[in-house]
């Protein structure tokens, strides 16, 4: 098949949204912890995360900006300054899912979707203890896309937890021993699996 720019702009809706999500392949399944001024916690799925630096060690993930939808995951990033990344694992899919309905802003998913909030001292947002890889985000900056309504929210990573077994000899994870699931499009899950290692410089 072949498609140009006309053909994928006059495409249905939905069918335009899967094609252009699922073009660029399986990326991670995140889930986003935060908490309010007011301890109303909050967790929303993404798949939008990226790698920025490893020194400082920064990561990013991009957030929808359109104003016609109440966005808690970005108010409680901006009134707290930090939040949390959750990898999935293939026994949390399906409620992992379930957090990318709207529910009401007083309805926090990790009761709705049943996970457990997990905490670090000193550190104010909610990690989702049946993750195997947990990450503790301080908010660093924000960049506006002039492109589409959407922002980049980059953050320096503060805390780091997973098994000591899910590590490789040169410090890169396994994500095959970590069992956590990449995402491919808005809702096709798919398992990882690792099929070679080759040197860094031939």
């Amino acid at each position: 098949m072949y498609f140009d720019k006309k053909d994928i702009l006059n495409l249905q809706k939905y069918r335009r949204i899967n094609l252009v999500n699922s073009i660029t392949g399986i990326k991670p399944a995140i889930l986003v912890g935060t908490k309010s001024l007011e301890n109303g916690t909050n967790l929303a799925i993404f798949s939008s995360i990226v790698h920025i630096s490893s020194t400082p060690p920064l990561l990013g993930f991009f957030l929808r900006n359109n104003k016609r939808i109440r966005r808690d995951t970005f108010e409680n990033i901006i009134e707290n300054h930090v939040y949390t990344f959750n990898h999935i694992n293939s026994s949390i899919i399906n409620r992992s899912h379930r957090t990318s309905i709207k529910f009401e802003k007083t309805i926090s998913e990790f009761d709705t979707c049943e996970f457990t909030e997990d905490y670090i001292d000193g550190f104010g947002a909610p990690f989702v203890k049946e993750s195997n890889i947990k990450i503790g985000m301080s908010l660093r900056e924000i960049v506006e896309m002039e492109c589409a309504e959407s922002k980049l929210i980059i953050g320096e990573i503060d805390h780091i937890e997973f098994e000591k077994d899910f590590l490789e000899n040169d410090f890169s994870l396994n994500l095959e021993k970590t069992n956590s699931i990449g995402v491919c499009g808005l809702n096709h899950y798919y398992e990882n699996k690792k099929n070679i290692s080759l040197p860094l410089k031939i």
